[in-house]
């Protein structure tokens, strides 16, 4: 819960300097010159992107956990299987071992999302957080088509 609190708070954030730039830029372009228009549009610009790659990234962490709460009340969460070492940190070749197993399972199951899913926790738990993100972008694919 204090992830999620601390996202929200950081996303208000930045919607806010998002409003301060948007204001400056409407303030550049209102000089008429063009280098004030020209740095104003860019200012302008820019929020637009970042609230879109905003929007995408909540949009990603709402359908994973619905798909997570969706899997928990199946009964088809992955269990923590993984090996720690005494300071908590995952064993790597438990996470490799883990990794391989969920591999194959989607290779035989490429339509399920549930073991797309269950790779995409493989990957994060391995460290390989683009490959995790991608592979639960892929599942949210399916999930959304089935």
């Amino acid at each position: 819960m204090k992830s999620r609190t601390g996202f929200f708070l950081l996303a208000a954030l930045l919607l806010f300097v998002f409003g301060v730039v948007v204001f400056e830029g409407v303030q550049l372009i209102a000089t008429g010159k063009p280098a004030g228009i020209g740095i104003g549009v860019c200012a302008m610009v820019i929020p637009a992107i970042g609230v879109w790659f905003l929007w995408h990234t909540v949009q990603f962490g709402r359908r994973s956990e619905a798909m997570a709460r969706e899997l928990e009340a199946e009964g088809g969460l992955p269990v923590d299987e993984l090996v720690r070492t005494p300071g908590g940190r995952i064993d790597r070749a438990s996470a490799d071992a883990v990794f391989a197993r969920r591999q194959a399972q989607a290779e035989e199951s490429p339509g399920d999302w549930r073991v797309w899913f269950r790779l995409a926790v493989a990957y994060a738990d391995a460290g390989d957080t683009p490959r995790a993100r991608k592979t639960m972008q892929h599942a949210i694919r399916l999930h959304t088509a089935s």
